[in-house]
This record gives structure tokens, sequence and C-alpha cells, in this order.
């Protein structure tokens, strides 16, 4: 039974990581059908003009005579929910073969069954994406439910393999500083996203000013009206150049914030030997982020560099949960430069 155990924790090891890589490639095919305005290359939901495959212009017609086919957009829309569809696959098979192990002490039951609903609902806004024509609000959840698949997938491979190890170690409860680094990246998280489903990602012209401008004209309380009509189709948005303007300013601003943020919170621990390696490379990502903004800025956006951004976004938030995960199980041997296996954090918090 024992051998039956560990070998099911060990492929469930890997399938886990395997999920959690495939996430970050839906996530990036997902933000490449945005890229080149292929998210209503199928004007229906699940099919494309009625059909799983995408069919020829004459059936389409037939099916939308509204709305043109364009057959580059939608196979690049078929292709992202085809993946995405497997995707759900692997999150089935997470659960079915963890179900034996239910009972196990140890075992992330409750967590996988959480991933399960989460990719359910993640499914879902993928629908409403399409059914309300890129409306920014499921837009921008629909960013944010790819991410909570993508950290759950990685949470669930990090608590398998801490199973497999039968490590005691007593978690430490969360703190303020921690906290607040976590709530910094979510607000910047759907501050992206607010600025990719309004197509204000060039909104500014030019850094470190905005058109000229330090403090150029702004539209706030029209560019976040979290209650825009659902119906009009929001392919370009729908917005006036002051309301996106807005939307990219703030989005500066959060991305300051949370530079300041995650380096007092490297300061705070960067004499714990197993948390202060992956403070230091959440702090770098966070840079190369930085840096990777201001060239889409002054490069005028272009496809290449907005997936490394995105692929940026993914890797900043996959690291701060690495790091928090270090110091939460004290996980010196796979957290620090210190790789013996018997070393301890005795510092106090």
């Amino acid at each position: 039974m024992t051998d039956s155990y560990e070998r099911r924790l060990r492929w469930l090891v890997r399938l886990t990581l395997i999920g959690t890589l495939f996430t970050a490639v839906v996530m990036l095919v997902g933000a490449w059908t945005r890229l080149v305005d292929a998210g209503l290359g199928c004007p229906d939901w699940p099919g494309c003009y009625g059909k799983l495959l995408v069919p020829d212009s004459d059936h389409a017609t037939l099916r939308h005579p509204d709305v043109p086919l364009e057959p580059f957009k939608a196979w690049v829309e078929m292709a992202h929910r085809y993946i995405a569809s497997l995707l759900g696959l692997v999150v089935i098979s997470v659960v079915a073969m963890g179900w034996p192990l239910r009972q196990r002490s140890g075992y992330p039951w409750r967590l996988s069954l959480t991933l399960l609903v989460v990719i359910i609902l993640q499914g879902a806004f993928g629908a409403f994406t399409v059914t309300l024509q890129l409306w920014p609000q499921v837009v921008t959840l629909h960013l944010l439910g790819g991410l909570s698949v993508l950290l759950l997938f990685f949470w669930v491979h990090l608590r398998l393999r801490r199973a497999r190890k039968k490590s005691i170690t007593e978690p430490r409860l969360a703190n303020a500083w921690w906290g607040i680094a976590a709530c910094l990246l979510v607000v910047q998280l759907a501050l992206g996203g607010w600025v990719t489903s309004n197509y204000a990602g060039i909104a500014c012209q030019g850094f470190p000013t905005c058109n000229g401008q330090w403090w150029p004209e702004l539209d706030v309380s029209e560019g976040f009206h979290f209650t825009q009509t659902v119906g009009p189709n929001y392919l370009h948005g729908q917005l006036h150049a002051d309301a996106r303007t807005a939307i990219h300013v703030v989005h500066r601003l959060g991305a300051l914030m949370l530079g300041v943020g995650l380096v007092a919170l490297w300061l705070r621990y960067r004499h714990w030997q197993n948390v202060a390696k992956p403070l230091a490379i959440v702090v770098s990502l966070y840079m190369l982020q930085a840096i990777l903004g201001v060239a889409n800025i002054l490069l005028w956006l272009p496809l290449w560099l907005a997936l490394l951004h995105t692929a940026g976004a993914i890797a900043l938030s996959v690291g701060l949960v690495w790091a928090w995960w270090c110091w939460r199980y004290n996980e010196a041997g796979a957290c620090s430069k210190n790789s013996n296996p018997f070393y301890r954090n005795v510092i106090a918090d």
C-alpha cells in the first residue's frame, strides 16, 4: 500500500508541475489571442459559428450574417479553446488520481477540489468573454482567473512535494509584510488586466512623462467606471482618450507602489537564509517586468514584447508565491544557498 501511495504521489507531483507550466502556456496563448484581436474570432461559444471546427465562409454567413468570418482569427480563438479544454482535463486527472488519497494526512484534497471549481468558473468566464463581446469587467476577471488557476496548480504541486518528503515543519502564520505585498501584486495584476481590456496600453506616449506631461488630463471616474453597459462590442475599447490615459497612469503608479512593497519585503527578510534568495529573485523579476513595461510604451506595444510582459507577470506571481512558501514552511534546502537538509531557521519573526 505504501509503495502504491508513493508511486501515485510521485505521478501527481509530475502532473501538477506539468499543469502549472501548461496553464502558463494557455495564458500566453490567451494573451496572443487578445493582442491579435481574435477574441471575437468566433462570435459564439463553445463552437465557432455552430461548429467544433472553423467552418467555411458559406456556413459562417448563414449562421451569423452580421459577423463575417476571418479564418485566421477564428482558428486562433479556437486553438485557445482547445488547449484550455486540455487544461481542464489535466485538472480532472489530478482530482481523479487524488481520490484514493483524499483521507491521507497531509494530502491537499480540498485544495485540489478548489482548483477544479476555479477551472470550471474560468471556463464560464471564457464563455462570457465571447457572449458579452469582450466586456472589460469579464475580460479582467478572466485574466485573474487564469492566474488563480496557475497559482493553485503551483501550490498543489508544492503541497504534494511536501507530502512526499513527509515534512512535519509547522507553517508560519501570515503577517502584514506578506499581506501587503500580496495585495499590491493582486491590485497591479487587476490594473494590468483593466489596461489591456480597455486598450489603454499606449494611451501614454513616452516615459517617464505621459504625452509630454508629468500629469496629463485624466478622467479617472470614467476610466474606472466598473458598471459599463453590457451590449456594445468592446473590441478596441469604448472609452475616450482621457479615460484610457487615467487607466494607464494609475497602472504606472501601481507598479511603483508594488516595487516599493517588494523591496521593503526583501529588506525585511534579506538576512533570512531560507527566504533571501527567493525574494531577491522576485525583486529581479519585478525590475525586468518594469523594463518590459517601459519598452512596450516606447516601442508602441509590439506583439512579442507584449507577450513577454504577460510572461513577466506570470513569473512574478509564481516567484512571490514560491518565496512565501519558503517563508511559511521554512523550506531551507530548496530555498536557500545552504542545501543542508537538516538546516532549520530558528530566527523568530
